[in-house]
């Protein structure tokens, strides 16, 4: 039932009860072929961690992913994420990510999974919010499960409340799965929107995808 695209933005994540979480991932990549991470890395620290990266795959786009028991869930957002409480960012999932990809930044080999640029645009710690986990006796894990989960991003773009909302599909549905990523009216609320991907700068490098490419070029 996993969507198997080249550009890398579409993906069920792996089927919920598999014991290797990340076998959709590894399964879907060449490790002799792309410097991307196979995934080794243990349990992360203290606080979960968040990344988004920027993507320039055969469709351009913004992937969030969350650290959430020991893997990175992930979503790809087109348009990315949006401070705007207004505005509802469409989110596809797609297969989880090792720990260690929120630190991967580099050019994945034409003909590979996902083939194009990639830069870490922002990245963080998140807090899961009691208003869908511990006040109603929910891990966070469970949240998503269900379907919906709110939390705080203190990254250094990306801060305050969102929600990550399901729309369609789910555990017992035959659709493929849909979800929002949504701004939480806070202090934080407004401001300015996501940037023009081509534009943007990593947030470790400084470097835009056309430099990251660049570089890697004329290594």
């Amino acid at each position: 039932m996993n969507d198997h695209h080249a550009d890398g933005t579409h993906g069920d994540r792996s089927p919920k009860g598999d014991g290797d979480r990340l076998a959709t991932y590894r399964a879907r990549r060449h490790f002799d072929r792309t410097s991307e991470p196979r995934g080794e890395r243990g349990p992360g620290g203290r606080e979960p961690v968040f990344v988004v990266q920027i993507h320039q795959a055969r469709a351009l786009h913004f992937d969030f992913r969350l650290e959430v028991d020991g893997v990175l869930r992930s979503w790809s957002v087109p348009k990315g994420p949006s401070a705007d409480v207004h505005d509802k960012r469409l989110a596809m999932p797609t297969e989880d990510h090792p720990l260690d990809y929120r630190e991967f930044e580099g050019v994945i080999a034409r003909g590979e999974y996902g083939a194009g640029t990639v830069i870490i645009w922002d990245e963080g710690t998140y807090a899961p919010l009691a208003s869908s986990t511990t006040e109603r006796g929910r891990t966070f894990a469970e949240a998503l499960e269900r379907g919906h989960a709110t939390f705080r991003l203190d990254g250094s773009k990306l801060r305050g409340a969102y929600a990550l909302t399901r729309f369609r599909g789910g555990p017992d549905s035959t659709e493929r799965e849909a979800w929002l990523l949504v701004k939480k009216k806070d202090a934080r609320a407004g401001g300015r929107d996501a940037p023009d991907p081509l534009r943007a700068r990593s947030v470790r490098t400084g470097r835009t995808l056309r430099q990251v490419a660049a570089d890697e070029r004329d290594d």
